[in-house]
């Protein structure tokens, strides 16, 4: 019960014994007063009667006596009068009916009062002449009292109703501060530092509510202390400091990563020695502003065209890894580059298309990161012996089908529901028991079985993102993979199904419908968190409510913020493979530790992921994640 209920239960209470005190006093001396009332109005009677009587007696006039009585019946309550002629013992009796009206008859049936007789001797000198009795109606005594209790009652309710409602306007006003502590507190609980409540005017309360806002103050700045360590971690360690590009070891992490997944693109590799010569005329602060404002440049203008990690990797070697582009794209990006370098070599007041050469390579079915990186460095190197501006290493790979084909071998898939499903099991770090499985999804087209490396590209080129997840889900409530894990099931969206916003809501209806919605775990990358922040939004609320978890894939990727995990407060988050990557050179304690301590702090699990075998697994022990990932637990088939 809250607590304005309990106070108004008690004022209720309180309220309600005060009336019925009030009632049952008013209640006792109405009826006192009636009685003595009705007492009194028939010692008058009988004494008057009898002094009217008596003449009439002593002439025997019998019809004037039984008038007189017929008009002390019409003039009041009274139901008998009794006559005895003491002369000759004869007696006469006169009875009066007497109905009581506007009385409800369970009132009658109270016997609040009792009937009263009065008697008197009529005499006419020293001689008895006759003997008078008059017998009472309680008729009067229950119509005032039952007038004078419903009045008191009425009024007294009408003033109950009045004080409530004036007693609950007030109190919610009094009280309103506290319920925006309350809501405050709840908000702290799950990680969520909202605005200072308004100072109220109440004393107490005030204190309260000061007591509120400091310690919400003091979350909300441990918290963010604790986002800008992971920014200083990621500067000094990930961040080319002249540039505020990426490094070197962030380029090298995000090619490994994006090697391992499913994707399409290639790197461009660009050397710039006209900074040299900005260098020798105008000293390095010279150098320094033109390479601030040809990346500010660089990073506004070219992922416009399309998705690219731009590092500065020494003073003068700048690489570009264009992670979601065809063969068209790539080539319209590097025209843009070479455009955007020519401008600020003429505003250097250096020649147009000299002192720059740039080496390109496209990515291809099982490239590692240092082929990929060879070849870009083959084909710089190659620009530069011939004098030219660029120069492409083309791998001439045969595709295995065109668009076109691919749209309509992927459609007939997804729709046919030609899904063979594996997962891997994520281990608690401590126990090694099974936390969670994330499935993992092949095809079988044409009667061979397709992985996600080699259709993952197309389904996001031809924006069939949103009809596979469907499809996919569909799949698994069918097949009752979920009803086969004891644990949950982790199941990664696409970036098509975050930015569309009917399958939000197809979403929300398939979790209503779904056996088992609290075993599964919906995964979104990081990339979509930050770029597409409401709908993820939305998207996890729905997932709460439903009963099923919400995750973020990659955490720790992008270079920005963490603060979009207070916003949309998942139940865990999986550390992007290149801090794995990045333990191998020794420089990713730290940067895992704060990231840990961001993700505790809001009661997130963590879990890392590309953990390759048992003495990687024993350097991260240390970090106290709550689970691992990696090749290190083989897939398994569904």
């Amino acid at each position: 019960m809250t607590l304005s209920r309990e106070i108004n239960s008690l004022l209720f209470g309180l309220f309600l014994l005060v009336m019925s005190s009030l009632v049952y006093f008013q209640f006792a001396q109405t009826r006192d007063f009636m009685k003595q009332q009705m007492s009194s109005d028939l010692n008058n009677t009988i004494t008057s009667l009898g002094l009217m009587l008596k003449p009439h007696i002593e002439t025997g006039d019998m019809a004037t006596a039984e008038t007189l009585v017929n008009v002390i019946f019409e003039g009041g309550f009274y139901r008998k009068v009794t006559l005895k002629w003491l002369v000759d013992g004869k007696e006469q009796v006169w009875e009066n009916p007497v109905i009581i009206q506007n009385v409800p008859q369970w009132f009658i049936n109270l016997d609040l009062f009792e009937e009263q007789s009065k008697q008197s001797l009529i005499t006419s000198g020293w001689m008895q002449l006759a003997t008078l009795e008059v017998s009472g109606h309680p008729a009067l005594g229950y119509q005032e009292l039952w007038r004078v209790m419903n009045d008191t009652i009425m009024v007294l309710s009408f003033l109950f109703i009045c004080s409530i409602i004036v007693i609950r306007i007030r109190l919610n006003r009094i009280l309103k501060p506290l319920h925006k502590v309350a809501l405050q507190a709840k908000e702290i609980a799950q990680r969520k530092f909202g605005h200072d409540i308004d100072l109220p005017k109440t004393t107490e309360l005030r204190d309260v509510v000061g007591a509120i806002n400091s310690m919400s103050g003091q979350l909300k700045q441990i918290f963010t202390r604790l986002d800008e360590e992971v920014n200083e971690l990621k500067e000094d360690k990930l961040i080319d400091q002249v540039s505020a590009l990426p490094n070197r070891e962030y380029l090298s992490g995000q090619i490994n990563n994006w090697l391992n997944e499913p994707g399409f693109g290639g790197l461009i590799l660009a050397k710039f020695d006209w900074l040299e010569d900005i260098h020798n005329k105008y000293g390095y602060q010279g150098r320094d502003e033109v390479i601030r404002v040809l990346s500010n440049r660089m990073k506004t203008e070219l992922p416009e065209i399309t998705e690219s990690i731009i590092a500065r990797i020494t003073k003068t070697e700048f690489a570009f890894l264009i992670t979601k582009a065809e063969h068209h794209k790539i080539g319209v990006y590097l025209q843009s580059l070479i455009r955007i370098v020519n401008q600020e070599l003429i505003k250097a007041g250096c020649p147009a298309n000299t002192g720059f050469a740039l080496g390109v390579s496209q990515r291809i079915d099982n490239m590692d990161s240092s082929d990929l990186l060879s070849q870009s460095d083959n084909a710089l190197q190659q620009a530069q012996r011939e004098n030219k501006i660029s120069h492409w290493i083309d791998a001439d790979q045969p595709q295995k089908y065109s668009r076109e084909q691919w749209r309509s071998k992927l459609v007939d898939a997804i729709h046919n529901n030609h899904f063979i499903f594996q997962w891997q099991a994520i281990l608690n770090i401590n126990n090694k028991k099974v936390l969670q499985r994330e499935i993992y999804c092949r095809l079988n087209i044409d009667e061979q079985i397709v992985t996600a490396s080699e259709f993952m590209p197309f389904i996001e080129l031809l924006s069939l993102g949103s009809q596979l997840d469907r499809c996919l889900l569909n799949t698994i409530e069918q097949k009752n993979i979920l009803g086969l894990a004891k644990q949950g099931v982790a199941i990664n969206l696409t970036h098509d199904s975050l930015q569309d916003p009917e399958f939000i809501y197809w979403l929300d209806d398939f979790l209503k419908r779904s056996a088992y919605p609290e075993r599964i775990l919906f995964e979104i990358p990081e990339s979509a968190a930050i770029n597409s922040f409401e709908n993820c939004s939305q998207l996890a609320e729905i997932v709460r409510s439903a009963g099923a978890k919400i995750g973020i894939d990659q955490c720790g990727r992008q270079i920005g913020s963490l603060e979009y995990l207070q916003k949309i407060q998942p139940h865990y988050i999986k550390l992007d493979q290149s801090f794995a990557y990045y333990e191998k050179l020794n420089q990713s304690k730290e940067l895992c530790r704060a990231l840990l301590n961001v993700a505790k702090g809001l009661k997130i699990e963590v879990i890392i992921t590309g953990i390759e075998d048992e003495a990687q697994l024993t350097n991260f022990s240390s970090l106290k994640a709550d689970g691992y990932q990696g090749y290190i637990s083989p897939l398994e088939d569904v």
